[in-house]
């Protein structure tokens, strides 16, 4: 399939991956229309929030915040079995829509963000200042990109891909968010 952008020309078969985004390749490879019509594309912007111009990221991870709170009240067997369903999901959709946009984890796909933010809020200490925590703490490791999160961001391509670097980001903010309610709570 041939796809036309910003008068380039650019071949991107099934069997091959997108290359990787950057700041240059998002302005030659704007949002057409037709992903507007894909439901799985509408998912991996995170039902429009992929679209804002500017810290889509942080903006995806909102997203994640408003469904943290449906699914906070499940008990931890179920709340894993939700992650592993968004996350299977996310390597789905985000997969599609790197083919969709010719480019590797562009970043209006959100997914990623969404699912990355429930995973640091697994088994969280309840409470707004927690929520508010949790979602600092994960942007931070997802713009730090601590080994092996840059590591995976570079070595996995697709779907895969995109969604293992939040994933890790996701882990080491878990970590640290419930470092800091066991310091906290021996602290009071």
């Amino acid at each position: 399939m041939c796809r036309c952008r910003a008068g380039m020309s650019t071949s991107a078969p099934s069997d091959r991956e997108p290359p990787p985004a950057t700041d240059a390749a998002v302005d030659h490879y704007p949002f057409p229309p037709k992903i507007w019509k894909d439901p799985r594309c509408i998912v991996a912007f995170g039902f429009g929030a992929g679209a804002v111009p500017y810290a889509p990221g942080t903006f995806g991870t909102l997203v994640g915040v408003a469904l943290y709170w449906l699914l906070a009240p499940l008990a931890a067997p179920w709340y894993i079995g939700a992650l592993a369903i968004l996350f299977a999901t996310g390597v789905w959709v985000c997969g599609h829509a790197e083919r969709v946009l010719g480019v590797h984890d562009h970043p209006g796909i959100v997914w990623d963000e969404i699912v990355g933010y429930l995973i640091t809020m697994f088994l969280a200490p309840a409470g707004w200042l927690w929520v508010v925590i949790g979602f600092a703490l994960f942007r931070l490791f997802d713009i730090w990109k601590p080994f092996p999160v840059r590591w995976i961001e570079r070595r996995f391509r697709g779907g895969i891909g995109t969604m293992l670097d939040d994933a890790c980001a996701g882990v080491y903010a878990w970590a640290s968010l419930h470092g800091l309610y066991v310091v906290s709570r021996l602290a009071a």
